[in-house]
Parts: C-alpha cells; structure tokens; sequence
C-alpha cells in the first residue's frame, strides 16, 4: 500500500444561515438587507460586525422605516434572531411585508414583468431587426433567482407577515424586543448597556452563535426622550463598538426626519454621522421640491451615499463590486429610488428624452412653448397706425403674470406725459460726408 497521499484543500466551513462570504474578503462574512440594490451598493450585502445608517430627511414619508422593515422581514425568512429596539416594537413586527405566495422565483418574474409592462405602457417604438435581439437596457439588479439560498428573499409591500410566523418566532426566543421608554432612567446608555447583555449571553452559548440583526427604527425620537447631538454620537460610537466586541451581530438604524438635517446638527451633522457608522446613505425624497417631482416623473427620490462598510480591507467592496455605483468604468453612477406597488427598489438615475421614447414629437418642445409665451407676455405691445395721434401723448402697458398655469391679469394702468419740445438741434441735417475721387488719367489730381 502507497504512502503517498494526495493533498486536497481542506472544507471550508459553511456559514449560518443567510449569510455568504463576502467578494471582496473570504474573512467577512455579509448578510441581506432585503433590498436586492441595497445589497449591491453596499458591495453584495450588509457585514456582520457593521452598522447601517440610513437617513430620510423628508418628514412627508416614511422610507427609512420602510427599509428598516425589509431589513426585519428578511431575518424573519432566513431564520435569523432580531432585536428590535423601539416603544412600538410589536406594532413595527405586525406592518413588517412577506413573501407572496407561491414560487418565490416565479413571483419575482412576473413582478418584474409587470413593472417593466408599467414602465413601457403601450407605446412601442420600431427598431432596426440587428438591434431586436439585443439584451434589454437596465437600471438596476434583478431579483436573485436561487430561490433554494435563503440570503435574499423576495418581498410584497401589499402582503403582511403572518401572525402565527410572528408568535412562533417569539416563542423560540428569534425575537427580542427592548422598550426605549420602560424605565425613568431609560436613555442612550442603558439601551448599550442591556444590548451588550444580550450579545454577552448568545457568546456564551455557543462558539458559533445565529446572526443577531439589531433594528433600532427612530433614534433619538420623543421615545427616548430629550437627547442632544452629543448623545447620539455618543450612541453611535458604543454600538459600533458593541459590533467589533461580538461580531456574529450587525445593526440598522435610522432616525427621525428633524435629525436627519443640517440645521438640527449644526454644520457637518451628515458628515459625523456617516464617520461613526460603517455605512450610511440618505433617501433624499422629491417631495419637498415639487419642480424635481415633475423632471425625474419616474422615481421618488435621490440617493446619497455618505460611507460605506470595509471590514478587513482598505478600500470598500463595493468600489470593485457594485453595479450600480459603475465605479469599474469611467465614473459613478448617479442614484435614485421609486418605491412601487409592491417592492423598494434602487436604480441608477437617467434624464428622461423630451417627448418621450415611444412618440414622434410634432409639437415644439415643453420648454420652448414656455420660453415663447415668456416673451410675448412681457415683449412690448407695437401701437396700431389707427391710434398714431394717441400714442405720441399717451402711452400703455399691460401686465400678465401667469404661476403654474394660473393666470392673473393687472389691470392697464394709463400715463399721460406732457409733450416735450424737442430742441432745434435735432431738426438740422447733417452735413454730407465728403468724397474722394481720382482720375485715371491724371492721377496726381484729386476732386473732393
């Protein structure tokens, strides 16, 4: 018998549930926020270890709690335990989306079957049949089609998550819920304090414990009382620590629309915050700029990225990976997000062509009729030669101002002016202009 043996690479060990190791670094492992684009920004998922920020100044909306819901419903599906941290933790758990029923693969299909129908509508435009079978122009990444991996599931807005899912997962101890405001001495500090307890607890267990996703909705909210910026920071900084200390845990966070502003912060806020996080990005909605809404009609807001995560690496994964972001080719991306009937999705940002793709312009430019109607209301109005004798003594103007289609016509407003003599001066001709001649055969002589 030979004693030679053939090398073979050794296993590799598999990780938890719902988790993948990360493109950029074998020794990072990253976990779904829910939100396929999300995952692809932050260069293929959230690390464990790291802190997602995420910042929604608009106070007309709710999209950071819609993508701390996402971030919850997924840990729900992969298995995964949750803490959430909020005075209405159970009300935040029942508004949580699932998946739909049916083949999770199918249903993702057709959802994005019936967005891109929506998009296109029913104008088609004709094409040369070398380009017809061309791969079809994206703005963002499609679904996840392993269906079998649990690492990103596909979510409904327009379904809820069951109450027997919920129930379940409370009683196998896969929820935990810390109320903010159960104490007098409730704040900042104590909730660090009663998180690390819990981290502490699932570390002494076992060597390899679940992934903990930690899901604070609104921090600094009136739930946890009068906090100053100082606080926050201070918040920030310890649970980012508490992350390094045990890192099978990873946190989302987001805060209240008056604490996502400069003005609330002082000058560089936006930029503090993104330091004491690992990630954090800002869904800066169209709402408050109603002249955004009508030029970017398909999509909801801007998306702002601040930092992004780069455990065990210098630079970010998401440099190299993302496909949103296009940093592979000559420059990034801008980004924008449109929440649909049924999913949140992120996208690269295009201006759209004037008139449309699917019509033939046979009227002049939107912009072109505005300019033109400009003119002709505050270009001056020519006399008529019926009305000769009345313009030399008096003279009129009309004012038409018109606001977003709303007219308000000014009322003609007559001047009479004393007829001014005019001087004499202007009554004497000019003096013709003298002229050279020479002739040809005497050309020493000159006329003028």
């Amino acid at each position: 018998m030979s004693s030679f043996r053939r090398k073979t690479t050794s296993k590799s060990s598999s990780v938890p549930t719902g988790t993948r190791v990360s493109p950029g670094s074998t020794s990072t492992i990253v976990t779904s926020t829910g939100i396929p684009s999300l995952d692809d920004i932050l260069g293929g998922g959230l690390p464990l270890s790291c802190s997602l920020l995420v910042l929604a100044p608009d106070a007309h909306s709710a999209y950071g709690e819609l993508v701390q819901k996402y971030f919850v419903a997924q840990g729900l599906a992969a298995g995964q335990r949750i803490c959430v941290i909020d005075s209405h933790a159970k009300d935040f758990l029942a508004e949580c989306m699932w998946t739909p029923t049916g083949t999770l693969g199918q249903t993702a299909a057709a959802d994005e079957e019936e967005d891109e129908r929506k998009d296109e509508g029913d104008a088609k435009i004709k094409i040369a049949w070398r380009y017809e079978q061309m791969k079809q122009f994206r703005t963002t990444v499609p679904t996840s089609p392993q269906s079998a991996e649990d690492y990103c599931r596909v979510f409904d807005l327009t379904c809820r998550v069951p109450e027997s899912v919920l129930a379940t997962a409370r009683k196998n101890g896969q929820i935990i819920e810390l109320d903010v405001s159960s104490g007098f001495d409730s704040g900042p500090r104590k909730i660090l304090g009663d998180l690390a307890g819990i981290l502490a607890d699932d570390a002494k267990e076992t060597t390899s414990p679940k992934p903990l996703r930690v899901c604070i909705p609104s921090l600094g909210s009136f739930q946890w009382g009068d906090v100053s910026t100082q606080e926050i920071c201070q918040f920030l900084h310890g649970l980012r620590t508490l992350l390094r200390r045990y890192p099978h845990a990873c946190a989302s966070v987001s805060l209240p629309p008056h604490l996502c502003l400069e003005s609330w912060g002082g000058s560089g806020w936006i930029q503090k915050l993104g330091w004491l996080s690992d990630a954090s990005i800002t869904l800066s909605a169209f709402t408050a700029d109603p002249s955004l809404s009508a030029m970017f009609s398909s999509h909801h807001g801007f998306v702002h990225i601040h930092s992004l995560p780069s455990p065990h690496t210098l630079l970010p994964s998401s440099d190299k990976f993302s496909t949103l972001r296009g940093l592979s080719s000559s420059g990034e991306n801008n980004l924008a997000f449109k929440c649909m009937r049924k999913r949140f999705v992120i996208e690269t940002l295009h201006l759209d062509l004037e008139g449309g793709v699917g019509d033939r312009r046979t009227t002049p430019a939107t912009n072109t009729l505005v300019l033109e109607s400009a003119v002709h209301t505050h270009g001056a109005t020519p006399s008529s030669a019926a009305d000769g004798s009345e313009a030399s003594t008096k003279g009129g103007a009309a004012v038409e101002v018109r606001i977003e289609q709303l007219e308000a016509a000014i009322d003609t407003v007559t001047v009479t002016e004393p007829k001014q003599e005019q001087p004499e001066s202007a009554f004497k001709k000019s003096k013709a202009k003298k002229k050279v001649a020479f002739h040809s055969d005497r050309p020493d002589l000159y006329d003028f």
